[in-house]
Order: structure tokens, then sequence, then C-alpha cells
């Protein structure tokens, strides 16, 4: 058995038992993997996947337990090359980070900036996406680091922690009649027609739990996954905005709008930070994760939570 095999059946199964997709992501021929597939099962004895002619149909419980132990065999393979480019090169490599529009657009440029200055032989590679794919480009080690508000408590396979607390702020333009409001009121947004985020990102389900709660149903006008854009309906008459804090920096470039903080009707959010259980980290992963929360995160704090010492949600 080989490294290759264990890889094959990895992205046959990533593809949803496709070898063709999986041959073409892996840039090699279909019977190639397919032949690969079938030598590992002689070898081990075992079916790893039921099949149907040629097409493989699903995995067999005894290709559930080969699996968990090809993910292992992998992950130590990846820690093992980190290991080595951390020994044999201590300050260059590239950070992988996985992350939404919002927090690659108005969170992270410091961090990555300030990253740049104290290892300027590392680059960086920015993978933007849904939460869900957020969570899964980690998983599969695409990056080595993820940063989300939704989603990523939900993969076991994770590491989890809190980075930072922000609330949905209220954008709309000045001459709106709510501006001129010293409260405002879900009932009074749920009368607007109103601009916010796609139900999958940025808080958006805090948003609709908020209005259910009050059996209240907002006229959604257009939904989004980009700040940007829902300011720039906003701007054009579409509807009042909903977006996060962090949106609206005060930079001069929101000076048409009004802001209005809404925590008290959504509460707060918390953006969390991914890594995948049991993965090596290098020293500037550890250092990234520290500038984007100086005062939550820390090497050892990190450290404790991929040793397995102590529940996530608890550090």
């Amino acid at each position: 058995m080989n490294l290759h095999q264990f890889r094959f059946v990895q992205e046959a199964v990533r593809r949803n038992l496709n070898l063709t997709e999986a041959a073409k992501a892996l840039h090699t021929s279909q019977p190639g993997v397919s032949k690969a597939i079938i030598e590992l099962e002689e070898e081990l004895g075992v079916e790893i996947f039921a099949r149907h002619g040629k097409r493989l149909k699903r995995v067999t419980e005894p290709g559930q337990h080969v699996l968990k132990s090809i993910e292992l065999i992998m992950r130590e393979v990846g820690n093992l090359k980190r290991i080595g480019e951390q020994f044999s090169a201590q300050d260059s490599g590239t950070l992988s980070i996985a992350t939404t529009h919002t927090q690659a657009r108005y969170v992270l440029p410091l961090p990555v900036a300030r990253l740049r200055e104290l290892y300027p032989k590392v680059s960086v590679s920015l993978h933007q996406g849904s939460p869900d794919q957020v969570a899964k480009m980690v998983m599969e080690e695409t990056a080595e680091i993820g940063i989300a508000t939704e989603s990523l408590g939900d993969y076991p396979d994770l590491v989890t922690l809190p980075c930072y607390e922000w609330q949905h702020v209220l954008v709309l333009p000045l001459a709106h009649a709510l501006a001129k409001k010293e409260r405002i009121t879900l009932e009074d947004i749920a009368a607007e027609p109103l601009v916010t985020y796609h139900p999958s990102f940025t808080g958006r389900t805090r948003i609709d739990s908020a209005f259910a709660q009050k059996k209240l149903h907002p006229r959604i006008a257009l939904e989004a996954i980009d700040s940007d854009v829902i300011k720039t309906y906003v701007r054009l008459g579409l509807g009042i905005g909903i977006v996060a804090e962090m949106a609206v920096r005060d930079d001069g470039s929101n000076s048409d709008l009004a802001v209005r903080p809404l925590g008290t009707l959504f509460g707060q959010n918390l953006a969390r930070v991914a890594f995948k259980r049991g993965a090596y980290l290098r020293n500037f992963v550890y250092r990234f994760a520290e500038l984007l929360s100086p005062d939550r995160l820390d090497r050892n704090l990190i450290a404790k939570a991929m040793s397995g010492h102590g529940n996530d949600y608890d550090l």
C-alpha cells in the first residue's frame, strides 16, 4: 500500500464517489484511480466501496474504518511536511487563510500587514467562501486557519476558538425617517424593505431568530454576501440595510449613511478561528492568530486546545 492509494480513496469520497472527478482533481486518469483503489482493497482483504458495475455506490462498513485510518495517516504526513518546513525555514513559507468576504475585507488587512512586517518571507494566500466552505477548506487542508462567525462550531474535526465579538448595525440614508428616531425597534425595521446578508453569512441566523421570536416577517428586498454591495443598494434607495459593524469603520467612506447599532435587538455575534484538529501549526500561524485577537488568543491556549485538553468553547 502507498500514499497515492490513500489519496485516491480520500478524493473519491470528497467527490461523492465520482472517479472521473477524483481523477481530474488529482491530475491523473480515471482507470488509474480505479485500479489503485482495487489494489488497496485486495491488499487489505476488504471492500472499501460497494459497487454497481464499475460505479462506486457507497462506502462499506469496513471502508468507514479504513477511511478513518487513512485520515490519520494523511494528517500525520501533512504534519511531517510542516515540521520539515518549520525547521528548514523558520521564518518563510505560505500562510493559507480561509475566510468570508466580510472578514477578508474589513478584519484581516491589519493583522495580515502586521504579520508581513514580522515575517517578510511569509506569503499569504486568502481563500474566500461561505462559512461552511471555510470549514471544509480547513478540514481538507487547503487552509491552515479559518475565520468566520457561522458554522465553524458544527464540525468536530475542527478546533474552534473565540476571536472577537461584534454586533450588527443599521445603515440607511441620512434623510430616512428612521435616521432621526432615537430608539429603533424590530417592528420599525420589519416595516421597511430590507437589504441584508444571505442566510448563511455574517450572523444572519441571529437576525432571523430575533424577528421570528417577535412573530415578525421582514420584507427582504435583497440578500448579498458582500457588505459593500448591501451599502450600495441602500444608497440607491432599495431599502434599509443591516451589516456587520466592522463594515462601517469611521474612515469617511460611509459619511453619506446613518449608522445605528443593533446589538440590543440582535445580540452579540462571536467570530471564531478554526484549525484542523491534530494539525501541526507553524510559528507564524500561532503568531497570526495572536494578531487577530491579542486579548483572547495566545500560543499556549491554542496549543492546549490542539492537544485535546479542554473544550474549545470553555477555553
